[in-house]
């Protein structure tokens, strides 16, 4: 099975249907996009976890420099 293929199974019988999902360039993945988009979920999760690493290392060198003084 290709990483792009999903197998749907329904509840109950023994049917199989077969979705073929077409890859997406990247390009296009990391276009900045405005809207509910798969585009903008993408950048929102980098600029969330940019913003979470910045806050953390900002707590750390306060608590450590607290702590020295």
């Amino acid at each position: 099975m290709a990483s792009h293929e999903i197998l749907l199974m329904a509840p109950n019988t023994d049917l199989q249907q077969k979705v073929v999902a077409e890859p997406i360039d990247p390009v296009e993945l990391n276009a900045w996009k405005r809207g509910f988009t798969p585009q903008a979920e993408i950048w929102n999760g980098r600029l969330a976890m940019l913003g979470l690493s910045i806050g953390m290392a900002t707590l750390l060198i306060v608590r450590m420099f607290n702590n020295a003084a």
